[in-house]
């Protein structure tokens, strides 16, 4: 059972934490507390819908490494890394969602029994997961320690995949790819959006070609007729109208791997608008493709996609891409790089990015994205649906 769910060999592992230790050097870090799922996940296979209380992985420059959390929670850790016993670590599960203590005091008591109680310190202070209070609880409980943001720390040395990873976003490229055949089987006027997202869910989660579908970090986005003007938006029960259009913003999923696909579905006779703005967008994507090359930077990308619009009299003041990999709800983003024109970060192979020159006008919106893996002589799309207006 614990061979099945470990995603990579103890190898890899070793190397991930190994880039993680060079950067806390490099940093003067000398204790990293990692709370974000998908960088515990990375370090070191943790997986589990265990984000809701708190938990971290912590990592030393000295070698140390271990994963700490819910008592309940301890054996999910046993299955699904290769850690020591002694190095999965938990708290009383009276610590849980109490207003008289909290698990970071556990935690402190365990760090001075370890000796780092004294440390340079660093913290994901700009995450999801990591609470004010867990911040608090950290700064009381160990005043002799030196405490500094490290936010993304571990999300940049996850930047460049693995062959394996790529592979992963791949079989989920393939899971995607089987969401949209389904659509493109069952949508139709009348339909109840709800109804079409069940459809969604069912073909995610089946996968497809062979490749089972993990729970995607995104629920599926999904916007029509005047609504495809807001871009998250999420289903209700309306019909689906004839001689409408919507957008859809999906994504499969594979062994936590991500790749989003965006597409818009017109049910009847789209007008004009919608065939122009397609070829646009396709032309926006083709260029983008041949970009997405080691040297390159995001800057490059972004520019080269906010001048082609405009070249066609359009405009769009927000980024058109972010790096993916692996994710927990609630983004399937990596949150470091952005295709935008202020991030001068320079490509290099195998870095992964959702590129989506998606646009939203008055009453309407179109969406048309990909997953691109940054190769030698230009980018690979990980999936292969349609790239076009999708109608039925």
């Amino acid at each position: 059972m614990k061979q099945e769910r470990r995603r990579f060999e103890k190898e890899e592992y070793l190397e991930r934490q190994l880039k993680t230790r060079k950067s806390m050097n490099a940093l003067n870090v000398e204790v990293l507390i990692v709370y974000d799922p998908a960088n515990m996940f990375w370090l070191t296979g943790y997986d589990g819908w265990s984000f809701y209380v708190h938990q971290c992985v912590v990592i030393t420059t000295d070698g140390g490494l271990f994963w700490y959390g819910r008592g309940i929670d301890a054996k999910g850790a046993e299955l699904t890394t290769d850690l020591e016993l002694n190095n999965i670590l938990s708290y009383p599960d009276d610590y849980v969602m109490s207003p008289e203590r909290h698990p970071m005091e556990f935690l402190a008591n365990i760090l001075k029994e370890k000796g780092l109680h004294n440390k340079r310190i660093g913290l994901e202070k700009d995450n999801y997961y990591f609470s004010a209070r867990a911040a608090e609880s950290l700064y009381s409980s160990l005043p002799a320690a030196t405490f500094s943001d490290q936010t993304g720390l571990v999300n940049w040395q996850r930047a460049v995949k693995s062959e394996t990873e790529i592979t992963y976003m791949k079989r989920a490229g393939k899971v995607i790819e089987g969401v949209y055949e389904r659509v493109m089987q069952v949508a139709k006027p009348g339909m109840k959006k709800n109804d079409l997202v069940a459809e969604i869910y069912h073909a995610g989660v089946q996968g497809h070609q062979g490749h089972y579908g993990d729970y995607a970090s995104f629920v599926p986005l999904i916007g029509a007729g005047e609504e495809a003007a807001a871009c998250h938006m999420t289903w209700n029960d309306e019909p689906l109208k004839n001689n409408e259009g919507m957008f859809l913003e999906l994504g499969g999923a594979y062994a936590r791997y991500h790749c989003p696909c965006s597409r818009t579905l017109f049910l009847g006779t789209p007008p004009q608008q919608y065939l122009d703005i397609e070829k646009v967008i396709n032309e926006c994507i083709e260029n983008a493709i041949e970009m997405f090359k080691p040297g390159n930077t995001c800057a490059q990308i972004s520019d080269n996609f906010t001048a082609t619009l405009k070249k066609h009299g359009y405009e769009k003041n927000n980024r058109c891409g972010y790096p993916i990999g692996c994710s927990y709800p609630p983004d399937w983003g990596e949150r470091t790089m952005s295709l935008r024109g202020t991030d001068h970060t320079i490509l290099e192979e195998n870095m992964t990015f959702h590129f989506m020159p998606a646009i939203w006008f008055d009453d309407w919106g179109f969406e048309m994205t990909e997953s691109i893996r940054v190769g030698s002589n230009g980018g690979e799309c990980l999936s292969n649906v349609p790239r076009k207006l999708l109608v039925k």
